[in-house]
Formats: structure tokens, C-alpha cells, sequence
């Protein structure tokens, strides 16, 4: 929990010096050596989720970033089309076309 803990602060820290976009994301990878895409979001997560931030500013500044790196994530991944949006829960042709063919 130690290295989320840093990242979180580090995070809403740089978020409140008024750092935005590339400066935050700059700003965190320098400090935390393990600062990966993946662990800012999180940690943008567990910001949003802190009641006592309340500053509308700082939260929306967190949340820009982490939308932003989990789309860049995603792009990275070269996903296919099957891991792409819309929402996981939707039904994809390919498996209405395998339910059809085994009834």
C-alpha cells in the first residue's frame, strides 16, 4: 500500500500546485519511480473516491488524466475488435453467431 499511498499524494500534491496533462503526468513519473499508466490511474481512482478532496478543479485536473491515460493503455494494448467499446456486457455478432449455430 506504501508505493499506491506516494503515488496518490504525489498525484493530488502536483493537482494542487496546478499542474495539468503532461506536467502532472511528468511531475508524478519523476517522483515515483514505478509510475506506470496503469498505477496513475489507480491512484487517480483512489483520489476520486477520497472525501476529503473536495475541490472541484483539482478532481476534474485527476480524472482528465486518468480517462486519458486508460484510453492511451488501451491503445498500446492493440486491442481487437473484440476487446474494444462498447461496454463488456454487451453481446458481440461473433458469439450470437456461435449461440445460433449450437442450438
Amino acid at each position: 500500500m506504501g508505493e499506491k499511498r506516494k503515488l496518490y499524494e504525489t498525484l493530488v500534491d502536483g493537482a494542487m500546485d496546478g499542474l495539468t496533462d503532461k506536467a502532472l503526468h511528468d511531475y508524478v513519473t519523476q517522483r515515483c519511480d514505478n509510475a506506470s499508466g496503469k498505477k496513475i490511474v489507480q491512484a487517480a481512482i483512489l483520489a476520486l473516491q477520497d472525501p476529503h478532496l473536495k475541490d472541484r478543479n483539482i478532481l476534474d485536473t485527476i480524472c482528465t488524466l486518468a480517462i486519458k491515460h486508460r484510453a492511451e493503455d488501451r491503445e498500446k494494448g492493440g486491442s481487437s475488435k473484440r476487446d474494444a467499446w462498447p461496454a463488456p456486457f454487451a453481446r458481440h455478432p461473433e458469439d450470437e453467431a456461435q449461440s445460433s449455430s449450437s442450438a
